[in-house]
């Protein structure tokens, strides 16, 4: 598979052990926020660490489309319909291993948020998400199921051409990331691996009209200015998730 073969980026080598599905991740919008790492700390375990960037943690809102899964040695048929995901994650290290950690994931999709739950260990939430392309833009809305009072809604739209950022810098450092680190109700800590090409960046403006994801963490960001990029999206590959 030619995503196996472009590994150069990766800042740590691919698993030893066999990928167990592919995922297509489409139409991509990365809001970024600054934090201070202390008013972070206390939604993240004491196993983790938090990652930084020239003092700041960074909170990041990120909609997409997940197009496609298709388990290792099934047909080239996807086993789900497309479905829309919003996730609230932020950016950790564990054992010196850069990664991703979820605050939420809101799914409309029901394997995801049952099955999937369970297996991952990450904080998956019904919801009635839709995302519509008009035109060159994007809307999207998402309404939670059990709290009917977390909506993030809005819109997005590409910019610039198509970029990869170098290493070292801030677009580098919030993209470029090969894991995710959860954790169980037993302070357990779980690793899943993945891995894909580079992602094709372009600047991006948003107007976001409603976002609530963040008041379950009663975060102050007032002060923070935020950042958007926007993808045509990557295939991604997934690893099973291990205990460390």
């Amino acid at each position: 598979m030619d995503v196996l073969q472009k590994t150069e980026h990766r800042p740590y080598p691919l698993p030893s052990k066999y990928w167990i599905m592919r995922q297509k991740w489409r139409d991509v919008l990365f809001m970024h926020l600054p934090i201070k790492p202390e008013k972070l700390q206390p939604y993240i375990p004491s196993a983790i660490e938090i990652d930084t960037f020239d003092g700041y943690a960074w909170l990041g809102v990120v909609v997409f489309k997940i197009d496609g899964i298709y388990p290792r040695g099934f047909p080239p048929v996807s086993i789900r319909p497309a479905f829309p995901e919003i996730n609230l994650r932020t950016y950790v290290r564990c054992n010196d291993k850069p990664g991703i950690y979820f605050l939420s994931l809101d799914v409309d999709d029901w394997t995801s948020y049952t099955l999937a739950k369970r297996w991952l260990h990450v904080p998956y939430h019904p919801a009635k998400i839709s995302i519509q392309k008009k035109k060159q833009s994007y809307q999207f809305e998402s309404i939670r199921n059990r709290n009917n009072q977390i909506i993030c809604k809005g819109s997005y739209t590409p910019l610039s051409g198509i970029y990869y950022p170098e290493n070292m810098t801030l677009d580098h450092w919030l993209t470029e990331r090969y894991c995710f680190f959860s954790n169980d109700i037993k302070s357990n800590i779980y690793c899943l691996d993945i891995h894909h090409t580079p992602w094709p960046l372009q600047k991006a403006v948003s107007d976001i009209y409603t976002n609530k994801l963040f008041s379950p963490f009663h975060f102050d960001l007032t002060d923070g200015t935020p950042i958007f990029h926007y993808s045509k999206g990557v295939d991604a590959l997934v690893w099973n998730i291990k205990k460390l």
